[in-house]
């Protein structure tokens, strides 16, 4: 399959766009649905104008850093550093580029769906300067995250600390959002069972994966590794969500995006760097979708009332349940309450009581003597729930 592309101008368009990102005279065609899996070629802004509005479920952008470099680098060989000098990198004037943040992000902000969230990354250069424009707009921040580098380039001059790390934030579209996609439990589980954190390791794009010309050469200085952009897209999105990138570079958003069956839209003004992103996007094989499919959560699952057990015959009314080590034990009730002595309450208040804790999960603290031995509840609640979805089929 070949990689859609799409020009920057129109038959039914008029876009004036200057360098420091304010947009004039601005009259979209806006089509009705996504151009998925296309490579948008030309200035974010007038592209992000194009798109339709609340269409996109997760943005990851990677927008020029700023780095105000005010030389060459060189190695102690002498050597030169192969650094970011191009000219999409450089502004005016902090107030410049400011200005273009704020005018990316509201851009941005206006194709996301109300649950969509946003990855944005940078170094010390650029992310403080971002984060208070994205507040300011009314981004909510979820989590701020540091990608420590395995292999970072040394600071050759010994001047400074040697600059390891990049920092994502993640944001939801507006404060008081709740239905945001986070797999916390499938990310939990390839974790040994640990919750995810927030400083996450991955060596910088090198070796195979690096885009590199006819003279080898880096195709894009700024490549970002595909593991990633993979822990960002199965840590926030589902298989056929729309996942955009403003600031497509060398594409590896919409690789990673085809291999997990997500749809992308690529936006970037500079030819070369599409067309070989559209290469690199045309030679990834999607994997199985049984590799990628969304796993079910608990919170997805339909609530079932601990008196449903009862109803149901599974426990008996005067049925005793304990905690695994049978230090606590409680008396189930025919109204789906359960009695430890005098105090009457649910399976939660009581396992919460019972600890001397302020809130507990019951499904998981309180087990059944099944034919000799220890049996969590949580096992006939499964129970109910299996039936629920074979009555529903």
């Amino acid at each position: 399959m070949r990689i859609a592309h799409a020009g920057m101008t129109g038959p039914k368009s008029r876009v004036q766009v200057s360098r420091n990102g304010i947009s004039t005279d601005v009259i979209p065609a806006v089509p009705s649905r996504p151009p998925v899996n296309q490579i948008l070629v030309g200035d974010c802004l007038a592209e992000l104008a194009r798109l339709p509005p609340r269409s996109v479920d997760l943005v990851f952008a990677d927008p020029p850093y700023n780095l105000q470099l005010e030389g060459a680098l060189s190695r102690p060989d002498q050597s030169m550093v192969d650094a970011v000098d191009d000219d999409w990198d450089k502004f005016a004037s902090f107030a410049a580029y400011d200005t273009f943040t704020r005018a990316w992000l509201t851009a941005v902000r206006r194709v996301m769906k109300p649950s969509a969230t946003l990855f944005v990354i940078g170094s010390y250069h650029n992310i403080f300067r971002v984060g208070s424009a994205l507040q300011d707009i009314g981004f909510w921040i979820l989590n701020d995250i540091v990608w420590r580098k395995a292999n970072p380039m040394p600071n050759f001059r010994g001047r400074r600390f040697t600059n390891a790390h990049e920092t994502l934030i993640w944001a939801s579209r507006e404060a008081g959002v709740k239905n945001y996609t986070f797999h916390y439990e499938a990310l939990k589980a390839g974790n040994e069972d640990c919750q995810v954190r927030s400083d996450w390791y991955f060596p910088i794009c090198t070796g195979g994966e690096r885009l590199k010309d006819a003279r080898g050469r880096k195709t894009h200085p700024t490549q970002k590794p595909e593991a990633l952009l993979a822990r960002v897209m199965l840590a926030a999105s589902n298989p056929g969500d729309v996942v955009l990138d403003p600031f497509f570079g060398s594409g590896t958003t919409g690789a990673v995006a085809r291999m997990l069956g997500r749809d992308f839209i690529g936006i970037e003004r500079d030819p070369v760097y599409a067309a070989a992103a559209r290469d690199r996007i045309d030679a990834v094989r999607p994997l199985d979708p049984a590799a990628v499919s969304t796993a079910p959560t608990r919170r997805s699952e339909p609530r079932v009332a601990f008196a449903s057990v009862i109803e149901a015959g599974l426990l008996r009314p005067g049925a005793a349940l304990t905690d695994e080590k049978r230090r606590h034990s409680a008396i189930v009730r025919a109204d789906g309450s359960i009695a430890l002595g005098d105090v009457v309450g649910s399976i939660h208040k009581i396992g919460a009581l019972a600890q001397g804790l302020p809130a507990c999960n019951g499904w998981t603290f309180w087990n059944f003597e099944n034919r000799g031995r220890l049996e969590s509840i949580d096992s006939l609640r499964a129970t109910i729930r299996a039936a629920m979805k074979q009555a529903a089929e």
